[in-house]
């Protein structure tokens, strides 16, 4: 017998979708204000997103974000993953409690201690060895030390759940350790991976307290630069390029949620064509 949720459900549901997606609603309908005042309605126009098209340091922070977001991110991915191969496959060797300690840490540190220590690091480098100078490739660097503990988390718990004896019977056939693991493991942890880059790319766009400390004169991130903007005052340019991510996350959200539709309706028909 199938139960119907209750009213009180559905009131406290209702109320927190429009909650969360209400004032992105708002913020979307106000980037096409005519008027200078991002608060006040003064007609319908396009012209914000006209300027934003020709504002060159919100264009040149939001290219350095992308680069230092996909670079980040996979650099992070492979020094993530490495790590969760050894604390998987290697029950036992020095340092293990060490490397554990090292890829929790990130997960509970504060972003203002990690944003101190590393600026601190990068300096006594400079002084030290004369690198690296601050700039974009010590906010890659910062960027790769914190979001290389979400990869590790995230391969680590599908790793852990992977069929060793799949890799072992790949050996059994003539496979080497390296082909067994890239022929059959990977392709078992390959959700994982796509996922944790993911993430790392999310977490690393979004920055905006460790990229503040490690980061040189010219090398401001995009949230940098619209944290700068709104310290004095919401300008409806910003409200246009808010609105743009909103309009491209959700058309990525909605194009990957087709395809694994798409994919488990596959799926289901295989199962019933086999069982069949």
């Amino acid at each position: 017998m199938e139960r119907r949720a209750s009213p009180f459900l559905i009131t406290v549901l209702c109320l927190g979708i429009a909650f969360l997606y209400l004032p992105m609603l708002v913020l979307v309908a106000y980037s096409f204000n005519a008027s200078a005042l991002a608060s006040v309605w003064g007609g319908f126009s396009t012209q914000w997103y006209v300027e934003l098209m020709h504002n060159r340091q919100i264009l040149s922070a939001a290219g350095l974000s992308l680069e230092v977001a996909a670079l980040s991110s996979t650099g992070a991915l492979l020094l993530g993953t490495l790590a969760a191969i050894a604390l998987v496959r290697f029950t036992r060797f020095r340092g293990r409690l060490l490397l554990t300690g090292m890829v929790n840490a990130p997960l509970v540190m504060p972003e203002i201690i990690t944003g101190i220590t590393q600026l601190l690091l990068f300096v006594s480098m400079l002084q030290l060895i004369g690198w690296p100078s601050r700039g974009m490739t010590t906010i890659i660097l910062a960027h790769i030390a914190f979001c290389t503990a979400y990869v590790t988390i995230t391969v680590q718990s599908r790793l852990a759940t992977a069929d060793r004896s799949l890799e072992e019977a790949a050996m059994d056939l003539g496979a080497t350790p390296f082909r067994a693991f890239v022929d059959v493991t990977l392709p078992i942890i390959a959700p994982a991976l796509v996922s944790s880059w993911l993430l790392s790319f999310t977490l690393s766009l979004d920055d905006l307290v460790i990229s503040s400390f490690v980061s040189g004169p010219r090398s401001s991130t995009l949230p940098m630069v619209i944290y700068s903007k709104v310290k004095l005052g919401v300008s409806p340019d910003i409200n246009a390029l808010a609105s743009l991510i909103i309009t491209i996350v959700g058309g990525f959200v909605l194009v990957a949620g087709y395809l694994m539709r798409r994919a488990e309706r596959q799926q289901q028909l295989d199962s019933q064509l086999a069982a069949g």
